[in-house]
């Protein structure tokens, strides 16, 4: 501002037959003020003019001290292990109040990396971290996965109650989930088949499904939606292989920023951070195979006050999914994923493009999601849910979407969510009785407040399916300004009154 004014007085005193308006000089402040602001956090554009309120989210603070990972004896060729070089970087950044471990180029096995604050993990260009296929490295651990509170593995790379943390640049970070991933049969080529169950230690436990180790095979019996019936430590060690972990854990941390780094090939979800807030995610690629099985690109739960921008998602599970907790684990943490911001991003092949739960029990609110591509998904806009979760989902506002070639449905609400996709729900024949109503109650879920505008989507299976539950209808949903080009017609079951569709086209093809 300073130098604004300077710029002003030698105007005058150069030209001074040039008098500045007191309205152009207001002017000039106003613009000059603003380019400041902007300059100041890149992100702020974000949060502003939303339909609700949010505060300005701005990437963490990271001292200005750097350490070399190689100078701590890691080896590049990605042959000795370099858990201990890792440790002692943080470490040493740790005593100097942190700063910057730079991850130089080359090759990085390692066990699990811990992060803690005010530290930055930067990846330089042809730098790949790659976690060892050694379940012994990845003790089991209290957590929360699939919503519900359980034990996994220890996360590739987790940070726990952790402030100002980073993972930036333009490296890579592969998680080796082939060591710990299940393969469906349907899912991949035939020579591929071939070559899974030629893996040493694998059983091929039907003729259609194979998992890596006789360990898996025992936590798979008794278990629901992965997650296991086990109650000793004894029963949960005999188990160790099949409790894979997400690759990225960040649970209760703040001010968070994920920018630049290529995440892949998870053992299960990606990405997730867990009740966390002021997460930046930028410019990302999430990517996993088409067959990996819970292959989510990025799980977003229980956290507020985020950005999830200029990102591109690719994985075999959901793309962009958001989660709050699963019945009553997720009631009783009572944290809803709220005040978030979805811009400039890009879903490929997956399940569902934008996906708001099954697991939403502590509600889910204060959402805009503009500017996206979804190219292939299974769904585009995907909500889910079933009775017993509970839950409010409400205040989702979904602007300027583009979709083609989606598999199933463009725009799905599915009251009966049963753990499939739905792909896999059609061909199976699964009608739910969606005409009986139940008591309601604190696990009954809420649909509320949703409005979608500007979305075309050239080729879809369906136009759209909306089913809600008899006993609570979908409420208070605006369609307007949708093009959809698919093989059927849009579905409604168990809609409220309130459903308005404004210039909705659907052509049959």
């Amino acid at each position: 501002m300073k130098n604004l004014c300077s710029f002003v007085l030698l105007s005058k005193r150069a030209c001074p037959s040039v008098l500045l308006s007191e309205r152009t000089v207001s002017l000039l402040f106003c613009l000059f003020a603003f380019f400041c602001l902007n300059a100041q956090n890149p992100y702020r554009k974000y949060t502003e003019n939303l339909p609700f309120e949010m505060p300005e989210v701005k990437a963490p603070v990271i001292p200005d001290n750097k350490v070399c990972l190689k100078d701590f004896g890691a080896d590049p060729t990605g042959i000795s292990l370099c858990t201990d070089a890792f440790a002692k970087a943080v470490d040493a950044l740790t005593a100097k109040g942190g700063g910057h471990l730079i991850v130089p180029a080359g090759v990085w096995l390692t066990g699990p990396i811990v992060l803690k604050s005010n530290i930055d993990l930067h990846l330089e260009m042809g730098a790949v971290i790659r976690f060892a296929a050694d379940e012994s490295l990845y003790p089991i651990i209290k957590t929360s996965f699939e919503g519900l509170d359980t034990r996994r593995c220890q996360s590739p790379l987790s940070a726990v109650g952790a402030t100002n943390i980073s993972i930036t640049g333009e490296g890579v970070i592969d998680g080796n989930g082939q060591y710990w991933r299940p393969v469906k049969r349907p899912k991949v080529s035939e020579g591929m088949w071939k070559d899974v169950i030629r893996r040493p230690g694998g059983i091929q436990l039907r003729d259609d499904y194979w998992v890596p180790s006789e360990s898996y095979a025992r936590g798979e019996k008794g278990a629901e939606l992965n997650v296991p019936a086990a109650r000793t430590d004894e029963e949960w060690n005999a188990i160790h292989r099949f409790l894979r972990p997400v690759m990225i854990s960040l649970v209760s941390c703040k001010n968070v920023l994920l920018q630049g780094v290529i995440f892949q090939n998870s053992p299960a979800w990606n990405i997730h951070p867990l009740m966390c807030e002021n997460i930046i995610i930028d410019n990302v690629l999430a990517r996993n195979p088409s067959f990996a099985q819970n292959g989510d690109a990025l799980d977003l739960e229980s956290c507020k006050n985020a950005l999830i921008v200029n990102s591109r998602f690719d994985a075999g599970d959901d793309g962009i999914c958001i989660k709050s907790g699963k019945d009553a684990d997720g009631r009783r943490r009572g944290k809803p994923c709220e005040n978030v911001v979805v811009d400039g991003c890009t879903v490929f092949a997956g399940h569902g493009g934008f996906v708001v739960g099954s697991e939403m029990s502590g509600g889910v609110r204060n959402f805009m999601v503009s500017n996206c591509q979804f190219l292939g998904t299974d769904v585009g806009l995907r909500f889910k849910s079933k009775r017993g979760r509970g839950g409010i989902v409400e205040n989702i506002y979904i602007r300027n979407i583009s979709m083609m070639d989606i598999i199933t449905d463009a725009i799905t609400f599915n009251m009966y969510y049963g753990g499939k996709s739905v792909s896999e729900v059609k061909a199976a024949g699964i009608v739910p009785d969606n005409t009986t109503p139940a008591p309601v109650d604190e696990t009954t879920p809420i649909f509320r407040n949703i409005f979608i505008e500007n979305v075309v989507c050239n080729g879809a299976g369906r136009a759209m399916e909306f089913n809600g539950l008899p006993e609570m209808p979908i409420d208070n949903i605006r369609l307007k300004n949708i093009t959809i080009r698919a093989h059927e017609d849009a579905e409604f079951h168990n809609v409220t009154n309130n459903v308005s569709q404004e210039n909705v086209k659907v052509t049959l093809e």
